[in-house]
């Protein structure tokens, strides 16, 4: 499964929800970050996070184990491959799509208080921009 979204749209918690309900793997590369102390926007240590969780999730797939993979993924591109690397070892993929209007975002990461320096509208306003949101043909290739 794969729960993508923008910070503060709820991904940790269907993430979480979805984790209970399927007795699955959730691999959230914002948590690894924070335990391990390394800045959210540290964009070359959350790829390396995200190569390792992958290479996790791929054998934890191959053996039947229920995987939750909540990275955000803003791009169509990364959830394509995500989808075709986990079709090509036999695995099922869902994807949950969550999103909120940036004022809620905004009100949601300012309260939870998870970044430092903390995320600011005109960065949540951008993000929303860049975002691709799946649309019903994306959706449409998902179990």
């Amino acid at each position: 499964m794969i729960v993508c979204g923008l910070p503060g749209a709820g991904k940790t918690t269907l993430a979480t929800e979805l984790e209970r309900r399927h007795n699955a793997v959730r691999l959230s590369t914002d948590e690894w970050m924070h335990t391990l102390g390394i800045d959210l926007r540290d964009e070359q240590a959350r790829a390396k996070i995200e190569a390792v969780q992958w290479t996790v999730a791929r054998q934890l797939l191959a053996r039947g184990i229920p995987v939750i993979v909540e990275w955000g993924t803003w791009s169509r591109s990364e959830r394509d491959m995500l989808r075709t690397g986990a079709r090509e070892i036999g695995a099922a993929v869902e994807l949950h799509y969550v999103s909120a209007p940036v004022d809620v975002l905004f009100d949601r990461v300012r309260r939870r208080a998870m970044e430092n320096p903390p995320i600011t509208r005109d960065q949540l306003v951008n993000w929303f921009a860049a975002f691709e949101p799946p649309n019903a043909d994306e959706l449409a290739l998902y179990d």
